[in-house]
């Protein structure tokens, strides 16, 4: 009976040991309400960063996840209409009209690339090398060199939309202008069947850039900066949101080991990652 004790006394060591390595989330007690909606940025998934993240994320909470990859724009309206626990978006006005309308909560940032203008080697309106991006859009057209929009409202098609307005272009029914409503991979390949140019994230032009025949051509403007943050759905105006599964999602991806991953993601296969890792900073120090 001793031994038996003993054994007891063993086992819950091991239990609360396990409790602290997880970050006090424990593998043991299940979650009430294990499903999650996550609703994403289309950029997220295809880049294969959710890929890696969610699997580790189920196995260290007990959730399940189910992911909804659309634009940043209609993941806020799943917000919006109750649709969506979690949102991990990268449209920082709209994002923050979200917060402000009452529809989500505890925005935190999680981590940022930046945006890049790719396009056919033969660069027909010649902007390789050229430093602001607003010129360079300007410059496709003038010049009406064929542009894919993804015309989806996403936070990419937020960011497009801004620097047309910095080129003082309106580009909307030219025949140059062409949008795809499809996500960022999608409009990637559609642009390298058409040899047009688009704007894309980095991560999931650098994901896809092997089959797709595309240049960087317009890179490091201060203006193409992507960052990421993850917005709570607010249960108060939404009481059948899974609040404690958002919470420990939002929790996961701001911890020391996820922001690791974040870190390191992409460097095997592109030399460089593919996001940069920004729990705890201040957005107005990104980039530097």
């Amino acid at each position: 009976m001793k031994i038996f004790r003993n054994n007891k006394i063993i086992a819950t060591l091991m239990i609360a040991a396990l409790i602290v390595v997880f970050g006090g989330t424990s593998l043991f007690a299940a979650p009430k309400q294990k499903n999650i909606i996550l609703a994403t940025t289309t950029s997220t998934q295809d880049s294969g960063l959710l890929d890696v993240l969610i699997p580790i994320f189920e196995k260290q909470t007990g959730y399940f996840v189910k992911t909804i990859a659309v634009g940043s724009g209609q993941a806020m309206k799943m917000g919006e209409k109750g649709e969506a626990d979690v949102m991990l978006v990268h449209s920082p006005d709209a994002e923050k009209k979200f917060i402000a309308d009452g529809f989500g909560v505890n925005r935190q940032l999680i981590m940022h690339n930046d945006f890049i203008i790719v396009g056919p080697g033969t660069d027909p309106a010649k902007v390789k090398g050229v430093k602001s991006s607003a010129e360079a859009m300007k410059m496709i057209a003038k010049t009406e060199s064929l542009f894919l929009s993804r015309g989806d409202n996403s936070g990419t098609h937020a960011k497009e939309k801004t620097l047309w307005k910095k080129a003082e272009v309106t580009p909307a029914g030219q025949k140059w202008y062409q949008e795809t409503g499809l996500g960022m991979g999608q409009t990637l390949n559609v642009a390298a069947e058409k040899k047009g140019y688009t704007l894309a994230d980095r991560g999931t032009y650098l994901a896809l850039k092997k089959n797709l025949g595309l240049d960087i051509l317009v890179e490091g403007d201060a203006a193409l900066l992507n960052i990421y943050h993850v917005i709570e759905v607010n249960s108060t105006k939404w009481p059948k949101a899974n609040a404690d599964g958002a919470k420990a999602f939002a929790a996961f991806m701001v911890s020391k080991n996820t922001q690791d991953i974040i870190k390191t993601f992409g460097v095997d296969k592109f030399g460089s990652p593919l996001f940069f890792p920004d729990a705890g900073k201040k957005v107005e120090d990104l980039g530097k």
